[in-house]
């Protein structure tokens, strides 16, 4: 019939995910150059694989096709003036596009750089800046964005000299000329990381292919890397975890992995566990506590997580990139037995950009383990060592998660203020050296000598070592000292944690000096209600609570929901909570005395 649509007779195949078993044999690492490594990844038929908010597959992207892309990525770099050691930027979406972009940045010799997309906190000019600063401080040749970002870009990119800005959705349509592609050196810097609180004064952490592939063959063996294995993520391409863990780990180490982006995650974060329970193969999985946390809190009586969820494959649960909660821990298990989950499958590791990853993990299938801590040796009471007693009956313990042993070619120190070494759980900075440590802070001499000497990495984490095992305390920098004394701020922040109506990320403690220059705690906590007389009740019911741990008086300053400062990976960030409070640019609500 004229004008008549021919409809087909045969629906477009859905896509198909890449496979979780290939005939390759599988090499740990064992690549002098990341471009080596997907070389040879290119040779089997696994590779990622791209879902939407509902776990839907929405792009398979084998290693070989990734090759061929990127190979023609670095052809259009190189066409653009882009040349070896050369930064290219690139907003990090979970996303097909920013990884052949990435290894394009690679096979051209030049360092990618990933940046963050925008969080819900801050809004655009925050966005901007945040984008600007970093630019300002790898100074890229180009930075690369989705189509979406490319307005804001642009314009952080305005502000950076000779930086010029691309949407990718125009830049991968150029002609890509031929091109004699440079080699790589295992020393050669392979990519800049910026620490998730980069953002005020950035720091682009310089890793090289040697450091890299060391640490991934490390990470690969302590999580006994299997050929049923495939890897599924959620977590942020411009994160370490996400980064190296996520996407190079499996790489390197010819894994199949699938992902959620981050936004949807948020959105829907049971959708990962759906994910989980997709593939055949076992599934290796990471996530801060708060990934545990979220899912464990959306399920209700309505949800039958028997019948939705098949989380018996689920081999490694890792745990890390910050304070592991058991109590989080341990409620996620209560949730998700019914569907198959094994406690032994939690793995607390302890890891650092300027470590390249991990530093420790503990062996696969111990789950969390941890040490009962008298509070009085965490406030520096005990400096016989931790276990040794310090006279009469504790009051109170924090439980200390054991995050595992160093990695192969790592080695930890535990060192006191005097530099001198410390012996078996006594408290002090954590030091590590060996394969995996970074080059050093890209364009900051100093910042790196305060931090690396004599192939020793000052970490800034307060810890000890118990029989090889490393146990994570807090952050120095976050530490309170009140009267000579030791106070962590997340014990203060999960025992607020406790009165009805708060939750994690509500709270952020921090040391303020008074108007009488007297040292003290402050504690600004997110309320929700609006009723005066309430937040008055909870600002009583606060200060109660903190005296009842710390024997101090603290100030309270109750704020709106969504006030307190996150880095780009969603952590808390008390230094920047600290900084806004006193600057006066957040403010609390106004409570009688």
């Amino acid at each position: 019939m004229p004008g008549a649509t021919t409809k087909p007779d045969v629906m477009a195949a859905e896509p198909e995910a890449t496979p979780t078993f290939d005939p390759l044999p599988r090499r740990i690492a064992d690549f002098a150059t990341l471009g080596e490594a997907l070389d040879y990844a290119a040779r089997g038929r696994r590779g990622l694989n791209f879902y939407d908010g509902r776990a839907d597959l929405v792009r398979a992207y084998p290693f070989a096709a990734l090759r061929d892309d990127a190979v023609d990525d670095a052809a259009r770099l190189i066409a653009t003036g882009v040349g070896p050691g050369d930064r290219v930027a690139l907003i990090a979406e979970t996303s097909a596009e920013f990884a052949r972009l990435f290894f394009g940045a690679i096979y051209a010799g030049a360092l990618p750089t990933p940046l963050p997309l925008p969080t819900s906190f801050g809004g655009r000019d925050a966005y901007v800046e945040q984008i600007a600063t970093q630019l300002r401080s790898c100074a890229p040749t180009v930075v690369v964005s989705p189509p979406g970002l490319f307005p804001l870009v642009a314009e952080a990119a305005a502000a950076v000299p000779d930086c010029r800005a691309h949407d990718w959705s125009e830049f991968l349509r150029l002609v890509a000329p031929p091109a004699d592609l440079p080699a790589a050196d295992p020393d050669d810097v392979a990519y800049l990381q910026y620490s998730s609180g980069s953002t005020r004064f950035p720091h682009g952490v310089a890793v090289t292919h040697r450091a890299l592939l060391a640490n991934l063959a490390g990470h690969a063996t302590s999580t006994e890397i299997q050929d049923s294995d495939r890897v599924v993520s959620w977590l942020p391409f411009y994160h370490d975890m996400g980064l190296v863990g996520c996407l190079l780990s499996p790489l390197a180490n010819q894994m199949s992995a699938d992902y959620l982006a981050t936004d949807d995650f948020a959105r829907r974060p049971l959708s990962w566990l759906t994910l989980i329970g997709r593939n055949v193969g076992t599934t290796l999985s990471y996530s801060p506590t708060f990934g545990y946390d979220i899912c464990a809190r959306r399920i209700s009586s309505a949800i039958d997580v028997r019948e939705r969820f098949d989380l018996s494959r689920w081999r490694v649960a890792g745990n890390g990139a910050d304070m592991i909660r058991p109590e989080v821990m341990q409620h996620f298990v209560d949730m998700f037995d019914p569907a198959g989950f094994s406690a032994s499958a939690f793995l607390p590791s302890y890891g650092l950009a300027e470590a390249t990853l991990a530093v420790s993990i503990m062996p696969v299938g111990e789950g969390i383990v941890t040490d009962l801590v008298d509070e009085r040796v965490l406030s520096g009471e005990g400096y016989a060592g931790i276990g040794a007693g310090i006279g009469d009956k504790p009051t109170r313990y924090r439980a200390i998660v054991n995050c595992g042993r160093a990695l192969p070619g790592l080695t930890i120190a535990i060192r006191g203020e005097d530099g001198a070494a410390l012996a078996d759980r006594h408290i002090g900075r954590l030091f590590v050296s060996g394969l995996g440590i970074m080059a050093g802070y890209f364009r900051d001499d100093a910042a790196t000598a305060a931090c690396l000497a004599d192939g020793w990495l000052d970490t800034g984490d307060m810890a000890y070592l118990a029989d090889g095992y490393v146990y994570i305390v807090g952050r120095a920098k976050d530490m309170i000292i009140i009267n000579g004394r030791n106070h962590w701020p997340q014990d203060i922040e999960w025992a607020i944690e406790q009165l009805p109506g708060f939750k994690a990320g509500d709270i952020a403690a921090f040391a303020i000096t008074t108007p009488g220059g007297e040292e003290a705690p402050a504690v600004l906590v997110q309320c929700r209600t609006s009723d005066v007389a309430e937040r008055t009740h909870l600002r009583d019911a606060i200060r109660g609570k903190v005296r009842a741990i710390t024997g101090m008086s603290c100030v309270v300053e109750l704020v709106p929901p969504r006030t307190l400062p996150r880095t780009s990976s969603g952590k808390l960030s008390r230094s920047k909570a600290r900084s806004q409070y006193l600057s006066g640019e957040i403010q609390p609500f106004e409570i009688a005395a």
